[in-house]
Formats: structure tokens, sequence, C-alpha cells
């Protein structure tokens, strides 16, 4: 069993915030996969369902960034998960827009979900890093990631989004390789068409 965590805060307010890609993945990942539909529970929103025949709850904290640890080690002690069972999703911004990487355990580099997750349910869970970019300056990053994507963002956002829904069965079965290659791939530019060579008029050489 799996509980993939979505990082961000609760209302509508921050909905279409930085920080809030965890819980947008969140949400398509449920929608794409036929889950329960959400309901209150853990200090959060909770939905059960299968990701490649993998039974898995995914949750979105209701407490706020700064105490998401507090709702996701509510869950795991009711499902008797370890934390290696535990997928967190969160913006990342030392990622390019639209890059996608995964891995277990390391720091938290300042991001206060991960923190909270640290202090709760130790560091050995996994996190899905959905990259936003970085406003250049460090003291910047908490205006930034506290602020809505811009029009712009969608372009890449939107691919981002449906590529981890579509792909997420593939870590579910322990496949993180292949998981962050098709989201590469469904997120890659399309390929500018070569121009084709200019053919001489007839009866020139």
């Amino acid at each position: 069993m799996l509980l993939v965590v979505g990082l961000g805060n609760p209302g509508p307010e921050y909905a279409r915030h930085r920080h809030n890609i965890g819980f947008m993945a969140v949400d398509a990942i449920v929608d794409r996969h036929e889950f329960a539909p959400f309901r209150p529970r853990f200090d959060g929103r909770a939905a059960e369902g299968r990701l490649g025949g993998v039974r898995a709850v995914c949750l979105k904290p209701s407490t706020y960034m700064n105490e998401s640890g507090r709702s996701v080690a509510a869950a795991m002690r009711f499902y008797k998960l370890e934390s290696a069972q535990v997928i967190a999703i969160h913006d990342e911004v030392d990622l390019m827009p639209g890059r996608c990487k995964v891995k277990q355990g390391g720091g938290n580099a300042g991001h206060n979900g991960l923190r909270s997750l640290d202090a709760y349910i130790g560091r050995e869970y996994w996190r899905v890093r959905l990259g936003v970019g970085h406003p250049g300056d460090k003291d910047r990053v908490p205006d930034y990631v506290l602020h809505d994507f811009a029009k712009a963002d969608r372009l890449w956002l939107e691919p981002l989004i449906e590529a981890v829904a579509d792909a997420f069965p593939l870590l579910a079965k322990s496949d993180a390789a292949g998981f962050m290659n098709r989201v590469a791939l469904a997120t890659q530019p399309p390929k500018a068409a070569k121009p084709k060579p200019e053919r001489p008029p007839p009866g020139r050489a």
C-alpha cells in the first residue's frame, strides 16, 4: 500500500500558487485513476483507489504547509505504514519549470512542507520534485512560491500535471526510472521541423 501526499495550502486563495503544485498533481491522479471521492480524514482530505494494481491513498493535508507532517503521520498510523511507503509530491525551485525528478530520502532544501515531514515521519519517504523554476534571488523564493502561476506557465504546467498523473502507476510499482522517463517524453517540446532544401527552378542546374 502507498500513501501519496500532495503538499500545498488549503483554500481557494492558494489553489493556483506555485507552492500548491503537489495538490494539483494529486487531484489529477485521483481523477485519472478513478479513485473514490475525497473526504475529510487525517486533518486533511483523502481519497482511496488503486495505481497499477497497488492500493493507494491520496492525501491533501489541511494543516497548511508548515504542519503537513502531522496529517501524514496520522494517516500512516491508521494504515500502519512505514515512511518508505509514502510518496510526497512538491514544488521544487531548484528544477527548471516542467522538470520532474524522483528520489528517496535526502534534505529538505528549506522547503517547509518537507521539513515538517522530516520531523514527523523521518526522511526515508519518496519525493516527486516538480520544477517551478527559481526567481533568481533566494530572498525572493517565499514570495515567488506563494503567488499564482503566470498565464504563460500553462504551456508547461498542464502537460506536466497530466504526464505525472498518467505515469504514476509506474512509480507505484517501484519503477522510478520508468516514471521519470515517461514524464520526460510526454513533456518535451516538439522538435522543430527541418526546412526542406530549396529546389532550383526547372531547366536550371
